[in-house]
């Protein structure tokens, strides 16, 4: 991976431990193709799939996946704190209004648990760093 992609992906990745990733999946995976392709000069017309352009880069995972690590690495930290913290306390905060009518959307909270059911994370394991970012899939990554 040259330096131009990682430069991609880390300007893509600025603030997802935030992110609420439900609809717009797609939308963000569409985006880091573009970026790949254009950094490879590939055009849509050349008709390249976009599995044989990540293997070209050397790219195994996607960005929604990087996302989710972050994600959890993330939220290991908020859980490791004190109480009084700020980020603990915005991570406990529920909201008071009623909801509309309709399906609620889906909340942060629940890609967490739905992360960690994939990698098979229980509560409490975050206090054991090396294992809870063994777990979250966390590697160090050189260029």
């Amino acid at each position: 991976m040259n330096i131009y992609n990682a430069l991609i992906k880390s300007s893509l990745l600025c603030g997802a431990e935030t992110w609420r990733l439900t609809e717009n999946k797609r939308r963000v995976e569409a985006t880091e193709m573009d970026g790949l392709r254009r950094s490879s000069r590939i055009s849509r017309k050349d008709r390249i799939r976009n599995v044989t352009i990540r293997q070209q880069i050397g790219l195994e995972e996607t960005i929604i996946k990087e996302t989710e690590q972050n994600r959890l690495t993330w939220y290991g930290h908020v859980q490791r704190m004190a109480e009084e913290r700020l980020p603990k306390i915005a991570l406990k905060w529920m909201a008071k209004q009623k909801r509309a009518r309709r399906r609620p959307k889906k909340n942060w909270m629940e890609g967490i648990k739905k992360a960690m059911k994939e990698r098979n994370l229980n509560e409490g394991q975050w206090e054991d760093r090396k294992r809870w970012s063994l777990g979250v899939g966390q590697r160090r990554k050189t260029f």
